[in-house]
């Protein structure tokens, strides 16, 4: 194993495992509130944490537009502008999140009228999003430091911090319900704490690691127009393009629905086959936004196309082995995810488009975080805003010859799309500037 095998992996593998660490917070609380002898619990948890996943996937651009510009400044040696960027990202999103504490009753009314939760879920949702909007500064605080940290070629301090975070909301959520009788209050502050707990560690660590960069900072210049403008414009594409993918795949969810409980089962248990794939493959995207960041920064166009064919020798090698898996075992995942006869009979119709997304989606994922790392967002940008036009075309177009059929058609030719959109767009406008 090479050098650049070895750097990508030692960025990549613990980034896997934050991500597979992620959605324990939202099951952790889902166990817990499902022994409380009511189903409404359960789904004023669900309620809430689609709420809050949905608002924090919106500002993500506060963590990938922090590991592009700090990786390319690390890359330049520009240890000023390295600290310069890290109290920006921290100063922007403490600034959002304080909006949105203040904002907190519209927010909640705007997602209860999208998600539309039942009478009987609606006040205990209200409950748990009146006291979880308030872990929003160390949620989004938490989103810069994590991208500042994968900018400095650090992924073990994010891992570290979303383990930490999981047994923190453990202990919590399990105190404050039996130790202290809360209800979903008790799951809400669980929630917070973790947050917290996560937030404050983080800046320990920074200090702790990073402190010796203290002598770098130099405030004067760090919220100048024109250093400002280049953070907002990469963020700017950025959040256009998240809006992009959270309108697919809320259309996604919503279309289905109107297919009948079964058929939205089936939906909901292949994309989780689809989500596992991406827990893997957004590690090395982490790899190529850390690494193709650092050697673009340092203007070294060797080391950056070594990188690049390395990236996605990793991405074949992982594309053919969750294949593999999805096409000898897909039927039995399924039988662990749910046991619903119907569900299960029903999808046996729809297994074989799993088989397709690793080869449809790989490309995206590398591109994704390569471009992230050169802030080359505009062609992310565009890129998703086409590829997400095909996917409403396509599927407006066969839905009616195809049925449920026509979604997921749509959706592999989406994830293509965007992988053959950023290749040409590579190829175009930025193979010869690197």
């Amino acid at each position: 194993m090479n050098i650049r095998d070895r750097q990508i992996l030692q960025i990549a593998l613990p980034s896997i495992v934050s991500n597979i660490t992620v959605p324990l917070l939202g099951m952790i609380d889902v166990a817990i509130v499902g022994h409380m002898g009511s189903a409404a619990y359960i789904g004023a948890v669900a309620v809430g944490s689609m709420i809050f996943n949905l608002v924090y996937w919106l500002f993500g651009f506060l963590r990938m537009g922090s590991s592009g510009l700090t990786a390319q400044a690390l890359g330049r040696r520009d240890l000023t502008e390295v600290i310069r960027l890290l109290i920006r990202a921290l100063a922007v999103a403490l600034g959002i999140a304080l909006l949105l504490i203040i904002c907190q009753e519209p927010l909640r009314w705007l997602m209860f009228w999208l998600i539309g939760p039942t009478p009987d879920v609606a006040p205990f949702a209200t409950t748990y999003f009146y006291i979880v909007i308030w872990g929003a500064p160390a949620s989004l605080g938490l989103f810069s430091l994590s991208g500042w940290f994968i900018g400095m070629q650090n992924t073990r301090i994010p891992m570290f911090i979303s383990i930490m975070q999981n047994i923190v909301n453990i202990l919590a959520s399990l105190t404050l319900v039996y130790g202290f009788g809360m209800k979903i209050e008790g799951v809400a502050l669980g929630t917070v704490i973790a947050q917290y707990a996560g937030f404050i560690v983080a800046l320990g660590l920074l200090i702790n690691y990073y402190g010796r960069l203290r002598r770098h900072l130099v405030m004067k210049g760090t919220f100048v127009r024109e250093a400002m403008g280049r953070f907002f414009n990469v963020n700017r594409d950025i959040f256009l393009r998240t809006l992009c993918l959270v309108a697919v795949n809320l259309f996604f969810t919503s279309a289905g629905a109107r297919s009948g409980a079964v058929i939205l089962s089936v939906n909901t248990v292949m994309m989780q086959l689809y989500l596992f794939f991406s827990y893997f493959m957004d590690g090395f995207a982490y790899a190529g936004e850390a690494l193709g960041g650092k050697t673009y920064g340092a203007k070294n166009g060797e080391a950056f196309r070594e990188t690049l064919h390395h990236l996605f020798l990793w991405a074949a090698g992982v594309t053919l082995l969750y294949t593999l898996v999805y096409v000898v075992a897909g039927s039995w995942i399924v039988t662990i995810l749910t046991d619903e006869t119907q569900v299960l009979a029903a999808s046996h119709d729809y297994l074989w488009w799993v088989w397709l997304i690793p080869v449809a989606g790989a490309t995206a994922f590398i591109w994704d975080g390569v471009f992230i790392g050169i802030t080359a967002t505009r062609g992310m940008l565009i890129s998703s805003f086409v590829s997400a036009l095909l996917f409403f075309v396509v599927y407006e177009a066969a839905q009616g010859i195809m049925g449920n059929h026509a979604l997921w058609l749509a959706m592999i030719v989406y994830l293509a799309m965007r992988g053959m959109i950023q290749t040409g767009w590579y190829k175009v406008k930025l193979a010869n500037n690197i």
